[in-house]
């Protein structure tokens, strides 16, 4: 993954939006303050440039969605590009935040479902943990997502892909839908992201699946 170089005053920039929740922390468990109803949540793990999570919110009104970025001036083009096509849906708002801090965020249970698309692979073996399907990940996945919650998950690195499943085996979780080339039978529902229209254009497979956390027992 490219690294984004610090720009002075994006976040004094990113103050300036309503869509941007600051001290997200404080509504741990309260979401339905935010967004004002009690409509169900899913969130977007590593946004991008947030065409995936402002679709599914224009596409999905009665789903509050939260996209997370922990990249400042990634979150702020985001911003400003959802604003030059169309706007900020009302039910979609956004964070910046480590993804290893989620349970700081949400409470046990309090999320239906979370995507994770075309994160960074972080290939070398040493940082594996740093990987968003790592099972220390993983674990937190499990502690807010709702009972049955799911975690549906797009990737083109077939070593990420591979590594994926067997972690999600290894900590109990229910595979589903896998797919090793998604083009070849693409889901009704799918909304594509950046990286995977221009993979899609090269013509480089889409591997997918959908995950079920464990069972408590």
């Amino acid at each position: 993954m490219a690294r984004v170089r610090k720009q002075p005053g994006t976040r004094e920039a990113l103050l300036q939006y309503d869509s941007v929740v600051l001290e997200p922390q404080r509504y741990k468990g309260n979401w339905q303050q935010v967004f004002g109803n009690k409509k169900s949540l899913q969130i977007e793990i590593g946004m991008g440039k947030g065409r995936f999570i402002s679709t599914m919110a224009k596409q999905n009104p009665n789903v509050n969605f939260i996209g997370v970025e922990v990249i400042e001036e990634v979150m702020l083009d985001a911003v400003k590009r959802m604003n030059r096509t169309g706007g900020i849906p009302d039910n979609l708002r956004l964070v910046w935040i480590n993804a290893a801090l989620l349970e700081e965020l949400f409470a046990p249970g309090e999320i239906e479902r979370i995507y994770l698309n075309f994160s960074d692979p972080w290939p070398k073996t040493r940082h594996a943990k740093r990987r968003l399907t790592h099972r220390s990940f993983l674990q937190q996945y499990a502690v807010i997502l709702q009972q049955d919650g799911q975690l549906h998950f797009k990737t083109d690195n077939q070593g990420l892909f591979e590594f994926s499943l067997n972690e999600f085996s290894d900590c109990q979780w229910q595979l589903q839908h896998i797919q090793l080339d998604m083009y070849r039978k693409l889901p009704a529902e799918n909304v594509a992201t950046e990286y995977e229209m221009k993979f899609h254009a090269a013509g480089l497979p889409i591997y997918r699946l959908e995950a079920v956390k464990p069972r408590s027992e």
